[in-house]
């Protein structure tokens, strides 16, 4: 098989057209070959390759493995030939994916003028730090006239900064330091636990697990498998192996009387609604209809959380930056202000 990095927005889109095809009646084998008609050269290589493997019986989801898809994506693919809404699942996953991707690009787009300023205000900072305020200085000490407070302030900024940079590097090195000494020897659960305990990814994070196991265990219900089988699925997809030793976790408890609201409270990696929304469904019998709903929920105040993070990045450090080149034009200016009322 040929291994050509697909990348995530290309597997997205993938199973977003091969959802809508099925969605159409389309047979999966004739989707996939209508959407290689449309792709270059060594896609419709592998995609023929693809289809040779459906056509030996490989599952779907073992295909998409072999091209290297992304993990999540699998994952949706696995459980959609459980449950049987294939298209809609498909559709599902390719749509997060995608809003992901969206966020991630937004992310570099927000990013890229300011760091490109700091880049530039870097340069102008190290020229008037080195060469024209000591001048500056010295002429001004020379006519009698003392340091204002932008002056210091850079003074101050060349002092500490370094110092700022080599804390974050020890910063840095501690945290490569625990993660291969400690967090790599966690379980899996535990993993989890502790990285939702990061300010403000983990908030997402957090949604994001409580998404994918909610939306998940929907679709399954959804196409009359009970709650004990779900699990059973969960469990045997070892490609997720987070989900799987939850699942594996929950069977546990269940067998020694424990019910599923109470199991889901003490997992600290899932929303705290879960719960909640789990002993709500099972009492009104739509437990996969409010696991739906509680799935989009997630969705939504994951992006609303990713929005708010990402105004907040860029004014900061547009704030940042303007401070330190004002601070550095007043340091000259203000005391040849001085020295023309003197005059």
């Amino acid at each position: 098989m040929s291994r050509h990095k697909w990348s995530v927005s290309e597997q997205a889109n993938f199973l977003k057209r091969t959802g809508d095809l099925l969605l159409r009646g389309y047979p999966i084998a004739e989707a996939i070959e209508s959407i290689a008609l449309q792709l270059s050269l060594n896609r419709k290589e592998e995609l023929h390759e693809c289809l040779t493997g459906l056509k030996q019986g490989l599952p779907f989801h073992e295909v998409l493995n072999n091209l290297r898809f992304d993990r999540d994506l699998i994952g949706y693919v696995y459980f959609a030939e459980q449950h049987g809404s294939f298209a809609e699942a498909l559709l599902e996953g390719s749509n997060l994916a995608l809003l992901k991707e969206k966020d991630l690009q937004k992310l570099f787009k927000l990013l890229q003028y300011p760091l490109l300023l700091m880049f530039i205000t870097g340069f102008l900072f190290i020229f008037i730090e080195n060469t024209l305020l000591p001048r500056f200085t010295t002429l001004f000490a020379s006519l009698g006239l003392k340091e204002n407070f932008f002056t210091k302030v850079l003074y101050a900024f060349d002092q500490y900064f370094p110092i700022v940079i080599a804390a974050l590097l020890l910063i840095l090195v501690l945290t490569a330091a625990y993660y291969f000494l400690v967090f790599r020897k966690q379980s899996v659960l535990k993993q989890r636990a502790l990285l939702v305990r990061i300010p403000i990814v983990g908030r997402i994070l957090k949604l994001l697990f409580t998404h994918y196991f909610s939306i998940q265990l929907s679709f399954l219900l959804s196409g009359g498998i009970s709650v004990s089988h779900a699990l059973s699925l969960f469990e045997r997809n070892h490609r997720q192996l987070f989900y799987s030793r939850v699942a594996e976790d929950i069977k546990v408890k269940l067998v020694t009387g424990e019910k599923l609201e109470t199991i889901i409270s003490s997992f600290s990696f899932f929303e705290k609604e879960f719960s909640m929304i789990i002993k709500h469904g099972q009492e009104n019998g739509k437990l996969e209809q409010e696991l739906l709903f509680f799935s989009k929920h997630c969705v939504t105040s994951m992006e609303e959380r990713i929005e708010k993070s990402l105004k907040t990045i860029q004014p900061v450090l547009y704030i940042f930056i303007g401070c330190l080149v004002v601070s550095m034009y007043l340091a000259i200016l203000l005391p040849m202000f001085h020295l023309l009322d003197g005059i």
